[in-house]
């Protein structure tokens, strides 16, 4: 990759090395806390760093564990620390001169405001945010596939994650067929504990988080938008007073309603109908500003490729509902879905660390 160049010039040798920057403040959020734990700590560690970890306070155990787990692995102390603060502590953290960068998987609100003291303080960034990510079934697709990948895209992790998809386009006259069979789909998933492997749908992690789905169900039925499966007021079984809400289906969705551009980061999903895959292409790319993922299920070849060439977002799903790119591969969201230095996983190998150019001559 041109890193060392023999003979540059006569007796002259030149070489790049990277050397690593120092610690790192790593945010952990609360609907994956491994995932982002996996995303920023071990290439930091492998690159030399140390490493803060700050989890969410919705789910600290998971980071805490791990951590020490490594220390009794033999990491000596204070290479992998762990505090529980919050947003507060975290800005404070960031800020101290001893902190080079941060690594971020969580809400846009507050990854801009990092994002910002990053740019006051000279900091290195990852930050990771919202996602508003659209499912384009195309009419060659096949229904049956395409009705389950769509279920889990859409009610998978009860919808909490950013990568879940909460647009459906469906172009041509598959539409009503589509529309039949994920309502039935939806319906018969099994809502109950989250550990229990028979369970399809778990509860919203918190209360909060359940309201604010269903205000913005709310505000698309306000919009214009049709109610098709209402799970507002279904209960699951044994748990009367939990966080549960049932699949929720809207209809006669528009691209430009303001819901259909905000991440709802639920069970949810709005169906709209369209005309072309240039048409779905140009509403993924203009109609939101955000980009984390697309999906398309074709059966054409011609139609992937050219959804994956012309679709503006950083992750792309052919024939798959979520675009969940593997361990190794970053995690390449775009436009206000990322800002910073480099993307996460090894990408963010080149955050971790700093080039030095070195010439060196001898006769």
């Amino acid at each position: 990759r041109n890193e060392h160049l023999d003979q540059l010039a006569n007796g002259i040798d030149q070489y790049l090395v990277w050397e690593p920057l120092g610690a790192f403040l790593i945010i952990t959020p609360g609907n994956i806390p491994m995932h982002a734990w996996s995303s920023f700590v071990p290439y930091a560690l492998a690159a030399g760093c140390t490493v803060v970890i700050s989890p969410s306070r919705q789910d600290p155990v998971a980071a805490e564990t791990v951590s020490r787990i490594a220390m009794k692995a033999g990491f000596p102390p204070g290479v992998i620390n762990v505090v529980h603060g919050g947003r507060k502590i975290n800005k404070e953290i960031l800020t101290q001169p001893e902190i080079k960068g941060v690594g971020f998987i969580g809400s846009n609100r507050a990854g801009h405001e990092l994002f910002e003291l990053c740019g006051k303080y000279r900091k290195t960034s990852s930050i990771n945010g919202n996602g508003k990510n659209m499912l384009v079934i195309m009419p060659d697709a096949d229904v049956d596939e395409s009705v389950g990948w769509l279920t889990r895209a859409c009610f998978g992790m009860t919808g909490q994650r950013c990568l879940g998809v909460d647009n459906v386009v469906i172009i041509g006259d598959i539409y009503d067929d589509i529309k039949t069979k994920f309502i039935a789909a939806a319906r018969n998933m099994k809502m109950g504990y989250g550990l229990d492997e028979s369970t399809q749908l778990g509860p919203y992690a918190t209360p909060g988080g359940r309201a604010s789905v269903a205000l913005w169900i709310e505000k698309s039925l306000a919009d214009g938008c049709k109610m098709v499966l209402d799970g507002r007021n279904v209960k699951a079984e044994g748990y009367p007073n939990g966080y549960f809400m049932a699949p929720t289906i809207l209809e006669d969705a528009d691209p430009d309603m303001p819901m259909a551009k905000e991440e709802a980061f639920g069970a949810v999903a709005a169906l709209i109908r369209g005309e072309s895959l240039e048409q779905a292409i140009d509403w993924i790319n203009t109609k939101t500003y955000l980009g984390h993922s697309a999906a398309i299920m074709t059966a054409s070849g011609k139609s992937a490729r050219k959804f994956i060439r012309e679709t503006n977002v950083g992750n792309v799903a052919v024939n798959l509902g979520v675009a969940q790119p593997y361990a190794f591969f970053p995690l390449g969201s775009r436009r206000d879905s990322f800002v910073g230095t480099a993307k996460s996983r090894m990408a963010s190998m080149r955050m971790f660390m700093d080039e030095k150019t070195v010439v060196t001559r001898w006769v």
